[in-house]
Order: structure tokens, then C-alpha cells, then sequence
């Protein structure tokens, strides 16, 4: 059995930042390994950080039972993450 270790960087509480979506300010609390994740993806989508977060914010309403933004962010990075590989 693999010993389970802490990630690199060790284990980190969320750091909120504020975005713009649609003209609105909104604050998004996610743990820095994700926002790293994030910045990543908009750079292979070739969108800004604040488009991307849009995009998604986008589908997660169209939910019927839409769960927070935060949550909508981090599993479309792990479906993304699986899905490529």
C-alpha cells in the first residue's frame, strides 16, 4: 500500500479573490492548488482568468439545482483533469 503525503506545498486553506462576471463583482474562495489549476486553464483556452470563470458561472445556472460558484469551479477543473488524461 502507497503511503499518502502531503502535496509539495503542503495543505492550504482557500484565498479569496474578487472578480468581475458580467460587470458584477464577485468574491470566489478557492484553495490555491486550484486557482493555479485555474490560471492554467484559461491560458489553454486562450481566455482571461475572469472569461473563463464566466463561462463556467454560465453553465452552473443553467443547473437545476446550481451549487455555489466555488464548487462549479473545482469540478469542471477535476472533469477537465480527467478527461485529458
Amino acid at each position: 500500500m502507497t503511503r499518502i503525503v502531503a502535496p509539495q506545498a503542503g495543505f492550504t486553506g482557500p484565498v479569496k479573490r474578487s472578480v468581475t462576471i458580467a460587470g458584477h463583482p464577485t468574491s470566489i474562495s478557492l484553495e490555491p492548488v486550484f486557482w493555479q489549476a485555474l490560471e492554467a486553464a484559461a491560458r489553454d483556452h486562450a481566455l482571461p482568468l475572469s472569461a473563463l470563470i464566466a463561462e463556467i458561472d454560465a453553465v452552473r445556472i443553467t443547473a437545476a439545482d446550481p451549487p455555489n460558484l466555488a464548487s462549479a469551479i473545482r469540478s469542471w477543473l477535476f472533469v477537465a483533469s480527467v478527461a485529458s488524461g
